[in-house]
């Protein structure tokens, strides 16, 4: 007899819980990924409020080094221009600074890295951790990969932007693909020059730009 494949129905709420959910372990950055989502789902089930905390907001009575953007220049001084760090390598470079492990493993599960890690990505996700808005994430994004030292404005390459860009928009949920092309192609073809670099203020002062 012939087989029937029934329809698989994706109940409407979904994409907008998982979405909330992603960006509350990014805000949250739980130690215990799995723990906490038990949590998170559990207090949502019992109509309740879910364990979200601002990483700011989290107390510490340990000695680790708290996470800033000179810090991240350092650690991506260490991977020395490489796209692909070993999980092992990186995890002794934020130790030998001092860093917070269960910062080191949160990024890990929210970026489902594995051994083989995308640099790229993974300064994303460190810091989203300091940047309360996208634009802000960013701004410290570009300011830790810029190679200018004549004191000039952080600048980055135009395609470093685009897919830093995609990438946070991707994980945080709440921006539509085509917001993103759109906002890109405006800032390719308007703002960008011959020289194919981008700075802070083309994307954090020009009305037109609004990446959320």
């Amino acid at each position: 007899m012939p087989q029937t494949h029934k329809q698989i129905c994706i109940p409407p709420e979904l994409p907008e819980l998982l979405k909330q959910f992603t960006k509350a372990a990014i805000r949250s950055q739980p130690q215990d990924l799995i723990q906490w989502a038990a949590d998170y789902f559990g207090a949502m089930s019992r109509g309740e409020v879910p364990p979200v905390r601002e990483w700011s907001e989290r107390v510490t009575l340990s000695n680790w080094a708290e996470l800033t953007p000179d810090l991240l220049k350092i650690l991506h001084s260490r991977v020395a221009g490489r796209l692909i760090v070993h999980a092992d390598e990186l995890a002794q470079m934020w130790k030998v600074l001092n860093l917070p492990p269960d910062l080191f493993n949160s990024v890990m599960n929210v970026g489902r890295f594995m051994k083989e890690i995308e640099w790229l990505k993974f300064l994303a996700l460190s810091c989203s951790s300091l940047g309360v808005t996208i634009a802000r994430t960013l701004k410290i994004v570009c300011e830790v990969l810029s190679s200018d030292h004549d004191g000039g404005p952080p600048r980055i390459p135009f395609s470093t932007f685009q897919f830093l860009y995609t990438y946070i928009a991707e994980v945080d949920g709440e921006i539509s693909a085509s917001h993103v092309s759109r906002m890109l192609n405006y800032i390719e073809r308007e703002v960008i020059g011959p020289d194919g670099l981008i700075k802070v203020s083309d994307f954090t002062q020009n009305p037109s730009v609004r990446l959320e």
